[in-house]
């Protein structure tokens, strides 16, 4: 039946800081930034890897009801949402370091797990990251 997920969504509160963070801090890029009239349809991915991304979207119409949206939107800001990345690098310090050094705020840092290490963080609207060097 089904042969790969292409996209998954994330609810962020401002598209364009999202690209800040995103693009800017995380590194990845710009895949689609399309203007749909009824919605911006902006995708991320990591570079070189079209073939999977990260849907960017606000919450609101015409998926949601205004009244929803809002109390979407307090769920994002307290990181209620579920809303959750998981990355592989190669070297979880040297990454660490490197986003450390680009202003990112981290939740914890490199930790050795029974899989590998790892290390979080949230995006500016809460939504957690994290990121892996398996074993």
């Amino acid at each position: 039946m089904f042969n790969s997920i292409t996209h998954s969504q994330i609810y962020v509160l401002d598209q364009d800081e999202a690209l800040d963070f995103y693009v800017g801090k995380l590194g990845l890029e710009v895949n689609t930034d399309t203007d749909l009239g009824f919605m911006r349809w902006l995708t991320v991915n990591i570079p070189g890897e079209p073939e999977r991304q990260i849907l960017l979207t606000t919450p609101g119409p015409p998926v949601l009801s205004e009244e929803t949206a809002q109390q979407v939107r307090e769920l994002v800001t307290k990181g209620a949402t579920g809303g959750w990345l998981i990355f592989s690098t190669d070297d979880c310090r040297k990454t660490y370091e490197t986003l450390l050094a680009r202003g990112v705020e981290f939740t914890e840092e490199p930790t050795e797990r029974p899989y590998g290490i790892d290390c979080g963080l949230r995006d500016p609207f809460g939504n957690s990251i994290r990121f892996t060097q398996p074993k």
